[in-house]
């Protein structure tokens, strides 16, 4: 074989080798040919292949970036997942104008990242949020889990039994089971009830108790986050005057799945716990996967509180969030961090 001059990497190259170099970059890179197939073409060794493709780094003839075909932001990805020590975040590029869009985004990326991270040995666990209703509908394939109600049904009021959206917890586990083909462990009470002896009583119900009874084996949960203000929790708006401020003044700032936190990511335990139907606090923190799938940009106190709590392993995001996030993190310095 004729080798010709040889190259180093860093000489500047006459217009032959230019020529030569920028051929076999393309063949190697574009056409996907093997070092081995372009030498035989040129008539090269495949170590003065490999010394080209250098060169052709090295003097800007390629550029190689690492990125992502859809809209996934990876640099606010990553930058997230460090500074919370999450196990996973996902950052998507998404106008936030439009409430509902955003959902439906968040949920089909939820979903993709959800069926990228569970394996046949998980068991999964859903409370109910608009978010999570919105991810398993666009749910493609799952491994077979069983797959767990974690919250009761959320209703618009504790007197009035119309539930706050149409895909309600117990539909949410029935289509991720379906999808998943595994057992679906799923029970017909409220999320919040009138008071603790009804709760305890419904708690007592063979459908319920057998739920409530799978929570501990749960590995792989999803949950929305809520603030605790008008529209922007479920939970806020299912409960009474009388317990929004009881909760306000006790220091709730949001909630994930139902578990109370303070705006230093303390978990808290409040007037509406033994009233509630589903997982607690100590539960949550016992999941080895928490994903929470969190929008808007006014939740941004909720969010960072839940990040802070160890209860929020992971999450998927928008930009705009993202960043508001993060800005808090550089001026609350290296004192907040993830405490899981």
């Amino acid at each position: 074989m004729s080798e010709g001059a040889d190259v180093t990497p860093d000489r500047r190259l006459g217009p032959a080798e230019l020529v030569l170099a920028t051929s076999v970059a393309r063949r190697y890179y574009l056409d996907g040919r093997t070092k081995i197939e372009i030498g035989d073409e040129f008539q090269l060794s495949r170590f003065k292949v490999a010394r080209l493709l250098e060169t052709a780094r090295n003097q800007g003839l390629v550029r190689i970036e690492i990125g992502f075909p859809g809209s996934v932001n990876l640099a606010l990805s990553e930058q997230l997942r460090e500074a919370f020590h999450l196990h996973h975040a996902v950052v998507i590029d998404a106008a936030d104008d439009h409430e509902a869009s955003l959902r439906q985004q968040l949920g089909q990326t939820a979903a993709e990242l959800l069926t990228e991270i569970t394996t046949p040995d998980d068991v999964l666990g859903l409370a109910w949020a608009r978010a999570v209703g919105a991810m398993a509908t666009q749910l493609q394939s799952l491994p077979a889990v069983p797959v767990v109600q974690l919250t009761g049904a959320m209703y618009r009021s504790t007197a009035v039994s119309s539930p706050i959206d149409d895909n309600n917890s117990i539909d949410v586990v029935r289509e991720v089971a379906r999808v998943a083909r595994g057992p679906a462990y799923l029970f017909f009470a409220p999320f919040l009830v009138h008071d603790a002896a009804t709760a305890t009583a419904m708690r007592r119900q063979p459908d319920v108790a057998g739920a409530l009874e799978q929570i501990p084996s749960v590995t792989r949960a999803v949950a929305g986050i809520g603030y605790w203000e008008p529209g922007q929790s479920t939970l806020y708006d299912s409960a009474s005057d009388a317990d929004r401020k009881s909760l306000t003044k006790q220091g709730v700032c949001a909630d994930v799945g139902g578990v109370f936190i303070a705006a230093d990511g303390t978990p808290l335990q409040t007037s509406l716990n033994d009233r509630m139907i589903g997982i607690s606090a100590a539960q949550m923190l016992a999941v080895d996967e928490v994903l929470a799938i969190a929008y808007g940009i006014r939740k941004r106190p909720a969010v960072l509180a839940a990040v802070k709590s160890g209860l929020v392993k992971s999450i998927v995001t928008h930009a705009s969030l993202a960043s508001a996030l993060l800005s808090d993190a550089g001026r609350a310095g290296p004192g907040l961090r993830h405490l899981g």
